[in-house]
């Protein structure tokens, strides 16, 4: 920062360093904001007060402390931001312009302060809950109905999408929880199955198969398949059961949700692999797989080592307690 009115800024050893040298990831902008931070709240007080005693004694800090950092927060921004009257003080129009910023600034850290309290709190806190879209229609509702018998006033944040995207958002801190399909291996998430969702072969009503009630996978092996797009875990488990089978499909359309996918089959445009409908298709019939086994597991994940809130934590140890009765 260039000096203004030819007053040079002292900066604190620690933030001497060449530009060949920089270590520290911060920018030049970051660094001013590291060294005046600890500081406004002491400024706010002062300019509040216009006397440094009296702000010493409400900030409840030695008042050549607080004498010390105003001196420091003038030196280091350049600018005298106080005119002094023996034991009071008041602000310089640069002072005024410096305060409201610090106003605001110092208001909207409270207000996030609040925010992370009252979502932390056991009764009324918020979880972030991520989902695939398949269980958005039934299982998610019944869910968060049996929970919040205990709980009323827990709030949620709900985000469905295909697994990978769910993760990702997981890692990002977006998300607390997740269900999903594949169950994730992954050393920096921690995944526990919850319950098992069989997958039926989904064929138009006046397929060539529909009238059978089961039927072996290699079977479909010349069959044109409509399938999740690559990426979701249900286009994975796909492709390997199929794999299993002895074939790999041919793929004629690739969509994003599961109901779309029933409708193309309905169509006519091909088959799939895909769980119970929450309810009955018009034109479509399912199939029960009878090999290989045709299943998907559904687990809930979350980032490992982080701390749980209040809430989080209850909604967690309540999904835990629903292993093998998860699914309507």
């Amino acid at each position: 920062m260039r000096p203004m009115h030819g007053t040079a800024i002292i900066v604190p050893m620690a933030h001497q360093r060449s530009s060949q040298a920089r270590l520290s990831p911060f920018s030049d902008t970051e660094d001013m904001a590291l060294l005046l931070a600890p500081r406004l709240a002491y400024f706010a007080g002062v300019a509040r007060t216009e006397h440094v005693t009296r702000a010493a004694q409400e900030l409840n800090v030695p008042q050549s402390t607080l004498s010390r950092a105003m001196a420091r927060l003038e030196r280091d921004l350049g600018v005298e931001l106080f005119a002094r009257h023996g034991r009071t003080v008041s602000l310089t129009t640069a002072g005024r312009t410096f305060l409201a910023s610090v106003e605001r600034a110092l208001a909207e850290v409270e207000r996030a302060a609040e925010e992370v309290r009252a979502d932390a709190d056991p009764a009324t806190g918020k979880v972030a809950f991520g989902f695939l879209h398949t269980m958005g229609a039934e299982t998610v509702p019944g869910l968060l109905h049996a929970f919040r018998a205990d709980h009323p006033r827990v709030r949620f944040s709900l985000v469905q999408n295909y697994g990978e995207a769910m993760l990702e958002r997981l890692r990002a801190g977006e998300l607390d929880l997740c269900l999903t399909s594949p169950v994730p291996d992954a050393p920096d998430l921690v995944a526990r199955r919850l319950d098992e969702q069989k997958l039926r072969l989904v064929v138009p009503a006046d397929h060539r198969l529909a009238a059978r009630r089961r039927i072996r996978l290699a079977e479909a092996a010349e069959e044109t398949f409509v399938t999740l797009e690559p990426g979701y875990g249900l286009r994975r488990i796909t492709d390997d059961l199929c794999r299993q089978a002895g074939f790999r499909p041919r793929v004629a359309f690739e969509g994003e949700e599961a109901e779309t996918l029933r409708g193309l089959v309905a169509a006519g445009l091909g088959v799939a692999l895909l769980p119970p409908p929450t309810v009955p298709r018009p034109g479509v019939v399912e199939l029960t797989v009878t090999a290989p086994r045709a299943a998907r597991e559904i687990g809930v994940a979350w980032l490992a080592d982080r701390p749980d809130t209040p809430p989080v934590a209850a909604f967690k140890k309540f999904l835990l307690s629903r292993r093998g009765n998860l699914l309507p």
